[in-house]
């Protein structure tokens, strides 16, 4: 039977969970926090929160902007989500090959893997026309409203699918495909062209192109992407280049995780 969390853990194990309550509540749309946002948000007593806070600190899991007063995630936490991305072997594989893409096209280079219903961004690269300020890295994304997502799910049997994007698609901007019969269409194109594209399903004046990245299985583990402004994909002139390059270093990186087209055939 299910217990509620930390109602029958220690005070250590209670301390740890509730610590990790206040990390959580830094997100994309809150990078910075007061101590009285976090009390509301998590429900927990104003000391309580302070203590806490303090502690994470002092540990340089938090940083506190003394000009503001407000708190942010600290060094420690992104010394731990680059150890975590270094021990991945997708990354390892792919980092240098979506970096030289960046610098080669000018474009951003993307990879991804799925985790659950959602693509988790593992690499980020942007070359000098990808027009973006920010990383990726960390951030997680639709599957059935991007190009990567689309090459992620592209092999999953329609059933399994379906259950993991439930009924409802939602929808990002006009083009967004919202229901299950047309994105099986384009899943099928996937699968018959060997890679997927995205004009503007997420975001207005943006376009992607991606292609699916194999373990030694092969088995869809990964998507690389080139991405950026529809002037600079310029899909019309490039599409069938782009593919081709995308395709070539996607498929290096399956080489470098054990993948083998015709093992894979035999």
């Amino acid at each position: 039977m299910a217990r509620a969390v930390g109602r029958e853990a220690g005070p250590g194990t209670q301390s740890v969970e509730r610590a990790l309550s206040l990390l959580s509540e830094f997100t994309e749309a809150h990078p910075q926090r007061r101590v009285s946002e976090l009390v509301e948000a998590t429900g927990l007593g104003q000391s309580t929160v302070s203590r806490l806070v303090g502690a994470l600190v002092a540990l340089g899991f938090l940083a506190y902007d003394q000009r503001s007063g407000l708190y942010g995630i600290g060094p420690k936490v992104i010394t731990l989500a680059g150890i975590g991305l270094n021990e991945l072997p997708v990354h390892q594989q792919s980092r240098q090959v979506a970096q030289n893409l960046a610098a080669d096209l000018n474009l951003g280079a993307n990879v991804a893997e799925r985790r659950g219903a959602e693509l988790f961004y593992l690499c980020h690269f942007e070359g000098r026309a990808a027009g973006r300020s920010s990383t990726l890295v960390g951030r997680r994304g639709p599957l059935h409203a991007t190009a990567m997502g689309k090459a992620l799910i592209s092999e999953l049997p329609k059933a399994e699918l379906k259950d993991l994007l439930g009924d409802d698609l939602a929808r990002y901007t006009p083009h967004t495909v919202t229901d299950h019969t047309a994105l099986d269409k384009l899943l099928r194109e996937v699968r018959e062209r060997g890679y997927a594209l995205e004009v503007e399903e997420l975001a207005f004046g943006r376009a992607c192109l991606a292609a699916p990245v194999r373990d030694r299985t092969g088995a869809i583990v990964a998507a690389l992407s080139v991405s950026g402004p529809l002037s600079a994909m310029d899909l019309a002139a490039r599409e069938e280049s782009l593919a081709m390059q995308v395709i070539e270093q996607a498929d290096q990186i399956s080489s470098g995780l054990g993948y083998h087209a015709s093992a894979a055939v035999s």
